[in-house]
């Protein structure tokens, strides 16, 4: 997919760039799989801030993206390649054989048209879903199932492939695009291919107003502030933040500090974390 740089003809336009938008071949979604998004501006259930520097933006409806794939030995026929504002991937809407339409995630070279199939019988081919054991050492694979049967949650951000890289003793080994080795079950699900739309990291907003659409507001540097109101602030011009490392406004080490916890269930899965050791 082409970028389309502008010239600097202002100073917001000097280093923007978006999307062509070319492989999309619909702008209105389906009606019958919108569900209304209530903004909430980073709240939690009692109204307090726990996701900090959020707020405003576009209004926008959610696509209910199949993720789970569970309609099995039943080919599908992409209608259209759409644009979703709720991630960076592109969707694609499917009708099966008995009318039901679906929105899945759009691999690399999904065009209107094409059959898409989930099942253990489904071909080696961009879109399909089959499980683990039935995929090929080396293929590349998205929507990674982590649980059998909950749907996929590894792997779906634009331009992301993870690849298997091995099978035995009950597992598949998975190289996820952060590197991590990763083990998953045998009878877990995933889909054949790339994910489409693989320029959208050479994407330049270039204006902070294109941020705040998305919903993001400013973020301020704590050394700018007072004492009072971050650990960092205070001083006379552009000082030092006075400690051994950089905090958070509470005081909680931040910037490379290791948040994992170490007795998580999860870590037994985990052949080669991301960071190689």
């Amino acid at each position: 997919m082409p970028i389309k740089n502008y010239n600097p003809t202002t100073p917001g336009r000097r280093g923007m760039s978006v999307s062509t938008f070319e492989e999309l071949s619909k702008v209105e979604p389906e009606k019958s799989l919108l569900h209304s998004l209530q903004k909430s501006s980073g709240r939690n259930s009692y109204g307090r801030i726990t996701v900090r520097h959020r707020g405003g933006g576009n209004r926008k409806k959610y696509r209910m993206v199949d993720f789970r794939r569970d309609k099995l030995n039943e080919a599908a026929t992409v209608l259209t390649v759409e644009y979703d504002p709720n991630r960076t991937a592109y969707i694609a809407l499917v009708q099966y054989e008995d009318g039901e339409k679906r929105y899945i995630l759009a691999p690399l070279g999904l065009k209107p048209g094409d059959k898409v199939e989930s099942g253990e019988n489904a071909d080696i081919k961009p879109g399909n879903t089959l499980p683990l054991v039935r995929i090929p050492v080396g293929t590349f694979v998205h929507n990674i199932e982590i649980y059998p049967g909950k749907g996929g949650q590894i792997a779906r951000a634009a331009g992301i492939m993870a690849q298997l890289m091995a099978k035995e003793n009950g597992y598949a080994l998975i190289r996820l695009p952060s590197g991590e080795l990763r083990n998953f079950q045998l009878n877990c699900m995933a889909t054949i291919g790339q994910i489409g739309n693989i320029d959208h990291e050479n994407v330049k907003l270039g204006t902070a107003g294109r941020k705040r659409n998305m919903g993001w507001r400013p973020s301020v540097r704590g050394s700018v502030m007072n004492p009072c109101d971050h650990p960092h602030g205070g001083g006379e011009g552009k000082s030092p933040i006075g400690r051994p490392g950089p905090v958070t406004p509470w005081g909680k080490p931040t910037l490379g500090y290791k948040t994992r916890k170490h007795r998580l269930p999860s870590n037994k899965f985990i052949v080669k974390h991301r960071s190689g050791k």
